[in-house]
């Protein structure tokens, strides 16, 4: 009599808090109900809403923006003389030849101090200067030190572009020093090597921007800084989102990029761009049962990549919690876990996902997803209420 009490209890304690299966919304330090998180689409679905006031996060999120470029205003669309071309850095190859003389032909590497170092000739400056540059320096040198008594012909190419470091920070999403325009031994193009000439993409400096995770939604793209030595250069990049690429210098060790913030959630930076993340690195989990051990726990990869510009219903339904039999699947619901990037505050989102799915409004509450965003689903209360009976039907067992 005492077991068949005890299991009675048991069974109401469960039935009760099946009842009570749902849960307060998750506390957020930021007041996102309001609209006031980092976007604007994390706040909640308001019922209340007139039509006339629907789709407003955009708006909303345009209304913290600060004015484009700052108090210095924006940078140049055209950029700097000193900037366009192909520059040389240390560490670079370089083919050089005199004609009618093979005394100072052969290949050279730019030394660490940016120099060009001939023999029988002063160091010539190269870091930072294009080839036609250094080959007036050479054959100035030549003349000067009684080698010709007129200027010689002289070609200079670069054989091979090294690698170059540079400094990345800013509104963008891994700021930190960047190696960028190596090429690794398994592809490199010997044929293309062995050329007198060289060309690379990969010193630019969208590359650099990619190669620190890319811009965040609130980057000021008018007003991209880079140093180089003492001399600060502003760039605007808008550019690059409308299929133009001007702006696109190309980088120098040593040079320092840094990318201003407008304070505010941008959409129009929520697509895929040469300075855009490669793409967003989600955790997902849609466990039905806690699971008993790794293997089982595993969703196909607990980290999926998705497009940049990819949002939380996209994600839903890449995690498969989205669909199946309407009696036990149609109530399920889903929470994200993102941070604030300018602030570091993290934030914790929870959406019905039927209740979104069927919204005219959804794009006013489907939050973009950033890099390193978490996704876990919650099964419906029919499904819990089936655990229950799981659960009951296996105390009935005990002895």
């Amino acid at each position: 009599m005492a077991k068949r009490s005890t299991l009675s209890g048991a069974i109401s304690a469960l039935l009760m808090t099946s009842a009570c299966a749902g849960f307060d919304q998750p506390d957020n330090l930021e007041p996102v109900a309001q609209g006031d998180g980092y976007q604007a689409q994390y706040r909640q679905p308001d019922v209340t809403r007139r039509q006339a006031e629907l789709l407003r996060s955009e708006e909303i999120n345009v209304q913290k923006c600060l004015p484009l470029g700052g108090s210095a205003g924006k940078g140049s669309s055209i950029a700097a003389s000193a900037l366009k071309g192909e520059r040389l850095s240390r560490n670079d190859l370089l083919d050089v030849r005199v004609a009618e003389d093979d005394t100072f032909n052969g290949s050279y590497v730019v030394s660490r101090d940016g120099m060009l170092k001939l023999p029988f000739l002063p160091p010539i400056r190269a870091q930072g200067r294009s080839t036609a540059e250094v080959e007036a320096d050479i054959a100035a040198a030549l003349v000067a030190d009684q080698f010709y008594q007129t200027r010689p012909r002289i070609s200079v190419r670069a054989t091979d572009f090294a690698s170059v470091s540079v400094g990345v920070s800013g509104a963008v999403f891994e700021p930190h020093v960047v190696e960028i325009g190596g090429v690794r031994g398994d592809t490199v193009d010997s044929q293309r090597q062995g050329a007198s000439g060289a060309s690379t993409e990969a010193r630019n400096l969208s590359a650099a921007l990619r190669a620190a995770g890319g811009v965040r939604p609130d980057a000021d793209i008018s007003a991209v800084e880079v140093r180089r030595g003492s001399q600060v250069y502003r760039l605007d990049m808008r550019g690059v989102f409308e299929g133009s690429n001007g702006v696109d210098i190309m980088l120098l060790t040593g040079d320092e990029v840094r990318v201003p913030s407008r304070q505010c959630f941008q959409d129009d930076l929520m697509r895929p761009s040469p300075i855009s993340p490669p793409g967003v690195s989600l955790f997902l989990s849609n466990l039905t049962q806690p699971a008993q051990n790794n293997a089982a726990s595993a969703v196909g990869q607990t980290v999926r990549q998705v497009p940049y510009g990819s949002r939380y219903m996209q994600a839903v339904i890449d995690a498969n919690c989205v669909g199946g039999a309407r009696t036990t699947s149609a109530n399920r619901s889903a929470v994200l876990f993102s941070r604030n990037p300018v602030t570091g505050v993290s934030v914790v989102i929870e959406r019905n996902i039927e209740n979104l799915l069927r919204r005219a409004d959804r794009d006013d509450y489907d939050p973009y997803l950033l890099p390193g965003d978490a996704m876990a689903c919650y099964d419906s209360t029919v499904t819990n209420l089936a655990e229950i009976g799981r659960v009951v039907g296996m105390m009935t067992l005990i002895p």
